[in-house]
């Protein structure tokens, strides 16, 4: 799970919908997740492999994204798609990641080793899409820190998530930056979000 992706895959607390057309016919799906090179699609409109489609979806609500992709893999009613995108779409693109992202709404899990140390790395929400990526490095990976410096919103599934890595005693959490309601602060053990803002980059092994 060592991140070694070209371009970081996206997750959605609230999946967005994507429509797609092909040769007249047309049909909707729930987006998975996302990267500036393609997307995964769950639908049950049947595709196969090699199969050209223009889609469109707006990921934050603001821009909506049209752009022709193809399909390169499939399990069941997910299907992996690589998008043929030029530069106009590609910076649209790069601006909804970045607004969802912001927004709290987009999130990226990612592992890396650092000086030795495996470290998670949350950016954006941390919220119940992540839990199957958070767990698996968890338990599977094994992992020294959790880094939430870069997290913009949390709600109570992730600060559940928070909490089940606490309990190991043995994985460093860097506090959000994010404001965090004391309510929330208190599952994990946190001092108050004062405390955090004020310190954001500080370790707590608490």
């Amino acid at each position: 799970m060592i991140e070694h992706r070209r371009h970081q895959r996206i997750r959605f607390n609230a999946q967005p919908l994507v429509r797609f057309g092909q040769a007249g016919s047309s049909g909707t799906g729930r987006l998975e997740n996302l990267s500036l090179g393609g997307l995964m699609v769950c639908t049950n409109i049947p595709l196969k492999t090699g199969d050209i489609f223009g889609c469109e979806f707006s990921v934050s609500g603001s821009v909506l994204i049209d752009i022709s992709a193809v399909v390169v893999s499939c399990v069941g009613q997910l299907y992996s798609v690589r998008f043929q995108s030029g530069p106009v779409s590609e910076q649209l693109l790069k601006g909804e990641i970045t607004r969802a992202l912001s927004s709290g709404k987009g999130s990226i899990l990612t592992v890396n080793d650092s000086q030795g140390r495996r470290v998670v790395r949350v950016v954006g929400g941390l919220n119940g899409s992540l839990r199957n990526d958070f767990m698996h490095a968890l338990l599977k990976v094994g992992v020294d820190e959790v880094d939430l410096s870069s997290v913009t919103d949390i709600d109570h599934d992730g600060v559940e998530l928070c909490r089940i890595a606490t309990q190991t005693g043995r994985i460093a959490i860097v506090r959000p930056s994010c404001n965090i309601s004391d309510e929330l602060a208190a599952i994990v053990g946190w001092e108050s979000c004062l405390t955090s803002l004020a310190a954001p980059n500080q370790l707590d092994n608490k």
